[in-house]
């Protein structure tokens, strides 16, 4: 009567070591960073369309997005697989952790990309479909292969990789580019730096062990802070610009001042105070920055008509 017990136990270890492989697969594509791409991709439809976009649009532009950003993140794993084994901050990833074998990585990679181009273009649009892509080459080969290990400005440059999805959101809608789109980008591109160089400060030891040249290695956490600082600034002088374009109201203005400002204090706080903790207050509060600066950007144009 006791026979099943057996079968059953191995049945329930398939079945957990499943589990852990599709959560291995879907760490590789590091979806926290998905998320943020995805938040910056979806206002832009909303200001596009001036209001809600097409449903369906929407999901489509939005699955595509994830999947061809799942697919660029794979394919850096792979290729920075050996120095994510030497930081503390990655080391857990599945590669290194020999949880995903590397050229099983690479395959996935390439695969989501093609998906997500040839999905792409036939729910969307060719011009959103090689927008997606151009950002996935520019990731792997620009970024991951050449500046990454080769040069300070490393972020700084490679930083346009992620500022693509609102184009990609843009395009969704319009089927092409204006200046609203190529303000966003830039928000995007003068982000990046503060907010990567606070994480570096971070995590210098890391960086420097694993031989990557970033700016707190190469010049010393003074410089990256000071830049930091000159970087924040642009960056909120781009989230006010938009408002030139007549595609947002008072109630963005107002939004990208306050959050600015915050953003601007955080800044200058780290500089003033120069330790890792407020390094690290800055790079957080970058990510809500970031995203809801884009929240305000949608909210506005239904706030705009009330």
């Amino acid at each position: 009567m006791t026979a099943p017990a057996a079968p059953i136990a191995t049945a329930g270890v398939q079945i957990a070591g499943l589990r852990q492989t599709i959560g291995a697969y879907i760490a590789l594509t590091k979806p926290r960073i998905i998320e943020l791409l995805l938040v910056t991709t979806l206002p832009a439809m909303f200001v596009a369309a001036g209001g809600f976009p097409d449903p369906w649009l929407a999901i489509a532009t939005l699955a595509g997005g994830a999947v061809a950003a799942g697919g660029a993140n794979a394919i850096n794993c792979y290729l920075d697989r050996d120095i994510d084994a030497i930081m503390r901050r990655t080391r857990r990833r599945p590669i290194p952790s020999g949880q995903i074998p590397p050229q099983r990585a690479l395959i996935f990679g390439v695969s989501l990309s093609v998906i997500a181009f040839v999905f792409l273009w036939a729910a969307v649009n060719l011009l959103t479909a090689s927008l997606a892509v151009s950002a996935i080459l520019f990731y792997v080969f620009v970024y991951t292969l050449w500046l990454k290990r080769s040069t300070v400005e490393n972020i700084v440059i490679g930083g346009a990789a992620g500022a693509v999805p609102p184009l990609c959101g843009w395009a969704a809608v319009t089927n092409s580019l204006d200046a609203a789109p190529l303000i966003m980008f830039a928000i995007v591109f003068l982000w990046t730096p503060p907010h990567f160089w606070a994480l570096a400060i971070g995590y210098t030891s890391d960086y420097r062990n694993a031989g990557v040249p970033m700016l707190p290695v190469t010049k010393g956490a003074v410089e990256a802070r000071r830049r930091s600082l000159v970087y924040a600034v642009a960056t909120v002088a781009a989230t006010l610009s938009l408002a030139l374009t007549g595609d947002v109201g008072v109630f963005y203005v107002a939004a990208a001042l306050a959050l600015g400002a915050v953003f601007l204090w955080l800044a200058w706080q780290q500089m003033r105070q120069a330790t890792t903790k407020a390094a690290m207050a800055l790079f957080r509060y970058s990510l809500t920055y970031l995203a809801l600066i884009f929240i305000a950007m949608m909210l506005d144009q239904f706030v705009r008509f009330t």
